[in-house]
């Protein structure tokens, strides 16, 4: 370790330099999530932080390390999000000028987010690639000091804390279980943990759509590319250093797909009441995907972000309900006559089922002319109810079928 761009002093100096300035989030039991793995869990909840992100901590060291003439001269980060509000933060704190700029497609909340911490927000380009030049262009002309969000030694050390206070907290965890985007927190928990416990093991979690670092350790290159909810670790190059840390400390890397993340966003909101976005589920993910690999071991992740859009948020509820058949959409034939739709919504309500919508199915269609299909959606209970209330439609005389895939 000794080799290595970051070192366990470099963290333990970020411990005491940022400990005034950011919360000291708890360690938790996941007391409601026992049957994700044969293993105890623990969540730290990073999503508590003023900012509802880890980044708070690199931003907060690497801000305390400018010069009194840097900070005259300000900062400037590029980000769609954590990093932003972390830099603006502490920004607003020291009293530091900050310039973040943001792609024109990032939601108008966290827009609004960092300009309320004082920052100057720039929205420039379609993406974070197209936004570089720019930045560039501001550190040379204006001597802006560019916080990088991941890339930085001084950045790498902060987020490292967070290992500090979670073997603080539990000190016999076995496994660490890290969401990696650009390989900040991983790196600097990575440095932290193996110095506190050298036999800890250090998983990364990633997303299956951008695996830049799981290729970057295995020596392939690729292009990645794609919409997915963990939009806080798509990063399509992880940190040189971050890397090289890795390499060196990290003992595996996991790819999480879609489908997973969604649900385990879902069930730390309605089994442990907590509101993480999808990359601060990625180690949860991780743990559901693969429970072979945390048999009999005491595990902690971290939830590293809690700012998910709420149209997000609500479509991801509303999917897991629907996975679960508690919310789910009949399609039902009928004679188009009068009484059918009320005889339709009486057979559902004395099942026990509670209608939310209806939609008529007439014009787009290649039924008989004087036959209609209707699309109804039901609150369930369960799968056996679904089962019950189309068996009760089909009993009456219409042709019912489920139309929402369900997997239990």
């Amino acid at each position: 370790m000794a080799d290595l761009p970051v070192t366990f002093d470099d963290v333990q100096r970020a411990a005491a330099e940022i400990g005034d300035h950011v919360m000291r989030t708890p360690t938790v039991p996941a007391s409601a999530l026992t049957d994700l793995a044969p293993a105890a869990l623990f969540l730290k909840l990073e999503n508590l932080q003023p900012t509802a992100s880890f980044k708070v901590r690199g931003a907060c060291n690497r801000l305390a390390a400018l010069t009194s003439d840097e900070r005259k001269r300000g900062v400037i980060a590029l980000s769609a999000g954590n990093h932003a509000q972390g830099v603006a933060y502490h920004a607003r704190r020291l009293g530091v000028p900050a310039t973040i700029v943001m792609p024109r497609f990032t939601p108008f909340n966290k827009v609004a987010k960092t300009e309320a911490m004082g920052a100057e927000v720039v929205l420039i380009g379609d993406n974070l690639d197209d936004a570089r030049g720019y930045v560039a262009e501001r550190v040379a002309k204006d001597g802006l000091v560019l916080v990088h969000p991941f890339d930085d030694p001084l950045i790498v050390a902060g987020q490292g804390t967070v290992a500090l206070e979670m073997l603080a907290d539990v000190p016999d965890l076995d496994m660490l279980v890290v969401p990696i985007g650009g390989g900040g927190l991983i790196g600097g928990i990575a440095i932290a943990a193996k110095a506190l416990k050298p036999d800890i093991t250090i998983i990364g979690a990633e997303a299956a759509l951008y695996p830049s670092m799981g290729d970057a350790l295995a020596g392939r290159e690729a292009h990645y590319e794609g919409a997915t909810i963990a939009d806080g670790i798509a990063v399509k190059r992880p940190g040189d250093l971050n890397r090289q840390i890795a390499a060196a400390l990290v003992d595996d890397v996991l790819q999480i797909e879609e489908v997973d993340f969604e649900r385990a966003v879902n069930r730390l909101l309605a089994d442990q009441k907590l509101m993480v976005e999808g990359a601060g589920a990625a180690g949860i993910a991780a743990i559901m995907t693969r429970p072979d690999l945390f048999e009999g071991a005491r595990v902690g992740t971290v939830l590293c972000g809690g700012n998910i859009d709420p149209r997000v948020l609500s479509s991801v509820l509303m999917r897991g309900l629907a996975r679960k058949g508690q919310m789910v959409r009949l399609r039902i034939g009928i004679l188009d006559a009068p009484g059918a739709l009320g005889r339709i919504t009486g057979v559902i309500g004395e099942s026990g089922g509670n209608i939310i919508d209806v939609y008529h199915l007439r014009l787009l269609s290649d039924l008989p002319i004087k036959r209609a299909e209707i699309d109804v959606i039901v609150e369930t209970r369960d799968l056996p109810h679904v089962q019950r209330i189309v068996d009760a439609l089909n009993n009456a005389g219409f042709e019912a079928r489920l139309q929402t895939s369900v997997s239990g």
